[in-house]
């Protein structure tokens, strides 16, 4: 975790942008990454020759921004070109111009390294330093007024990832990833899973080990979980150099992020049988797209053709696309936590009743975890469910979902409105453990927050899969005494006192 110096500059640095005239803040924030990258190529090897090395073009009387200009060009091209990291940083441009912004920034990224290596001198290994400061960073953008991306909560991800348990052994995608928050989420909990470190407990209340351990894992494994353990797709060339920058600072050496619509026919065809044992996602929802962007392999929304042949133009629900999507890119036996908006799971409409019967035949769906309105404050208020599930082989009938495990969450953590600040409850751990030990705590009693319900009652019930439809509440009669006794006691009452005012005049008048 950072110190609070650390936070306080990385608030300097937003602000030295912003008064440089950099306005937009998603332009600030990508070239405040371009800055960390180039700074930490010198501690990772990334270039051996000292013309490139930050601690050495920093400190010359030169014209820096155009030096820095041809330093970045320079570390664009430095591996393949067929390397997902050069593929995705096509387009990139260093654009700091002003020599003043450039030496102040620099000046203050110095500053935070300094903090960063007490912080190791203190036991924090240099990387998760560094890998927590990029992340506040790109926190940053959660507040009014510097960027309208819509993020998922840290700690919404920490409790998919430990939900889902990813290993050294999986693959792990999200299909809209963005700045790779999730993919980042899921490389933190394998460290903490494979490291003998003492561990601490982080702001909301999970476990954490740094990644020091890391190198014991041996060449092999370090290689995989490194190497070819993460993959993302995102259809916002900007959100993949993003999400490569924050995979980097995490020492996740060759992420494999794709710019490509992961909805589009041609995702078809390049991804075709590319297969996945975990995924983790929070897809754009409350979004429609034009079926004719879209992908000819959905079940959901085939594609329609009038009398001539032409394929006729639908608008549909791009969150439905992406569950089914999402099954589809499961191995069997492979595991999904993604986030829905509840509107999926209770619409009458024949998409939404589709792909909830398609989560009960062709997976098991293991978890509907109820979120509180408020989570993604301050972008929407729109409520949302987790939905977790197992890709199952298919049936010729019947349902591989056999029950489902509801839980409805009152409290995240935090405060449920635009500011978002910590309680002190630290509530989803406690989330984790009941989904832990279901089979063991839960039952079918619907008064409990958390209960199983039998898919039978789910399919009679057309297949709806909100909390509150299964949730049952107890109601207590109250008893009343009668107006007259009421009335009685009142007159009672409205007697001492006069009684009183009578005393108290008495006591003046003497």
């Amino acid at each position: 975790m950072l110190n609070q110096e650390i936070k306080n500059k990385i608030s300097q640095l937003w602000d030295l942008f912003w008064s440089g005239g950099m306005a937009n803040p998603l332009t600030a924030l990508e070239q405040i990454s371009y800055l960390l990258f180039m700074r930490r190529a010198e501690d990772v090897g990334f270039t051996q020759d000292d013309a490139f090395k930050w601690s050495f073009y920093t400190k010359q009387k030169i014209d820096l921004p155009q030096y820095m200009k041809l330093v970045f060009e320079h570390f664009k091209t430095q591996k393949n070109k067929n390397d997902s990291f050069a593929k995705a940083m096509e387009g990139a441009n260093f654009e700091i111009t002003k020599p003043s912004l450039l030496h102040a920034a620099i000046e203050l990224i110095d500053e935070i390294y300094l903090e960063a290596e007490k912080e190791r001198m203190q036991g924090q290994l240099f990387q998760d330093t560094l890998g927590d400061f990029y992340e506040l960073i790109l926190s940053q953008t959660s507040e009014a007024g510097k960027n309208g991306q819509f993020r998922t909560p840290r700690h919404i991800i920490q409790l998919m990832c430990e939900i889902l348990e990813p290993t050294l052994e999986d693959t792990i995608c999200d299909v809209t990833s963005g700045t790779s928050g999730f993919l980042v989420g899921a490389y933190q909990y394998i460290i903490t899973q494979n490291s003998s470190e003492k561990f601490q407990i982080d702001e909301n209340g999970f476990e954490k080990r740094s990644s020091g351990n890391l190198i014991k894992l041996g060449s092999a494994k370090e290689e995989k979980l490194t190497k070819n353990t993460f993959f993302g797709y995102d259809i916002d060339a900007t959100m993949i150099r993003l999400g490569m920058m924050n995979l980097l600072m995490h020492n996740i050496k060759e992420p494999k992020i794709k710019h490509i619509d992961s909805l589009s026919e041609k995702f078809d065809e390049i991804e075709k049988g590319v297969q996945y044992t975990k995924i983790l996602a929070n897809p754009p929802f409350t979004g429609r797209i034009d079926s004719l962007e879209a992908t000819t392999s959905s079940e959901i929304y085939p594609p329609k053709f009038d009398k001539a042949g032409k394929r006729i133009k639908l608008t549909i629900q791009s969150e439905i696309l992406f569950l089914e999507r999402i099954i589809k890119l499961l191995k069997i036996n492979g595991k999904a936590a993604v986030i829905v908006p509840e509107g999926v799971l209770f619409g009458s409409a024949n998409a939404p009743t589709k792909i909830r019967e398609m989560l009960l035949k062709e997976c098991a769906l293991d978890a509907v975890i109820s979120l509180p309105s408020g989570v993604f404050m301050p972008y929407t208020g729109v409520k949302t469910s987790i939905l977790v599930f197992t890709k199952k082989k298919n049936k010729k009938t019947g349902y591989n979902t056999k029950k489902v495990w509801f839980y409805g969450i009152d409290s995240d953590g935090y405060s449920l409105d635009a500011n978002r600040k910590p309680l002190k409850d630290k509530p989803l751990p406690r989330v984790k453990e009941s989904f832990k030990t279901k089979e063991e705590t839960s039952n079918y009693d619907r008064l409990n927050n958390h209960f199983f319900v039998p898919v039978k009652d789910i399919v009679e019930n057309d297949f709806l899969l909100g909390f509150n439809q299964y949730k049952s509440f107890s109601y207590e009669i109250q008893v009343y005494e009668e107006p007259l006794i009421l009335m009685e006691k009142l007159y009672t009452l409205e007697k001492e006192i006069l009684n009183g005012l009578d005393d108290l005049k008495g006591y003046y008048e003497n």
